[in-house]
């Protein structure tokens, strides 16, 4: 699939005129409990030639292509992405900390790193996490037997969300660090949950668990009563930062 992967985004360079700065898995294979059959979820961020930008009008901003049994693919414009970091997009803070990269060019995660914690919003952060969690305990979790992929992304959003409310920071990607913040009467559950996933298929499903299904409940009432009083932490100065680094990187990705 690195052969593959690899393969699509060289193609992509050339047949659309952009440069891929980088290429990242985003979905369950970086969070740390894929299953077998799991797709691959490749997010990439691009820019065009310079000359791309001096228009009246602006171009579309995103790549997306139908989905297969394997390789779900799509990207965003560099312009868009920087705009969505400075804005406080979850998506974009998870690429930026995926443990797997298909594809880096100038420097670009270490270049975007230091932008991180100021341009992170407490409030859209636990407001994304918290969209995420009710959709699993309002609809996904709602029957006697659950979909186990279905358990840990709501799982995992709970924590992620309990990460800013408690830490005041920029939650990590991967599942592994995230369980810091699980009670410990859950650990044994779900280490044995985490197990049955990684030899299950992503429509394996469960019986209900009762205890983990209110802490998910109890997550979510408390990240609602956080949402009103949670400081917003910002740096100063970000945007212009931004800017020079988004000339900086259009001067760089199409030298002769």
């Amino acid at each position: 699939m690195r052969n593959r992967i690899s393969t699509a985004l060289q193609q992509l360079e050339a047949t659309h005129g952009i440069r891929i700065l980088y290429a990242c898995e985003s979905g369950s294979r970086a969070w740390g409990f894929p299953s077998p059959d799991s797709d691959f979820d490749v997010r990439f961020i691009y820019c065009h030639p310079s000359a791309w930008y001096l228009t009246l009008d602006e171009g579309p901003d995103t790549l997306n292509f139908p989905v297969d049994d394997e390789l779900d693919l799509a990207g965003w414009e560099l312009r868009k992405a920087l705009r969505l970091l400075r804005g406080s997009n979850a998506s974009v803070f998870e690429w930026l900390q995926s443990p797997v990269v298909y594809h880096e060019a100038l420097d670009f995660r270490a270049r975007l790193a230091p932008f991180l914690p100021a341009a992170f919003n407490l409030k859209a952060g636990l407001h994304h996490y918290l969209g995420q969690l009710r959709r699993g305990v309002e609809e996904d979790l709602a029957g006697n037997e659950v979909r186990l992929k279905r358990l840990f992304y709501a799982l995992r959003s709970a924590l992620a969300a309990r990460w800013i409310r408690e830490r005041h920071a920029v939650p990590p990607m991967e599942f592994a660090p995230l369980r810091e913040l699980l009670p410990a009467a859950l650990e044994t559950e779900v280490a044995t949950m985490l197990a049955a996933k990684a030899s299950s298929n992503e429509k394996t499903t469960v019986l209900r668990p009762v205890a983990l299904s209110e802490f998910l409940r109890e997550e979510l009432t408390a990240g609602q009563a956080a949402r009103d009083v949670l400081p917003v932490l910002r740096g100063t100065g970000a945007a212009g930062e931004l800017d020079l680094l988004f000339r900086a990187l259009l001067a760089e990705a199409f030298v002769a």
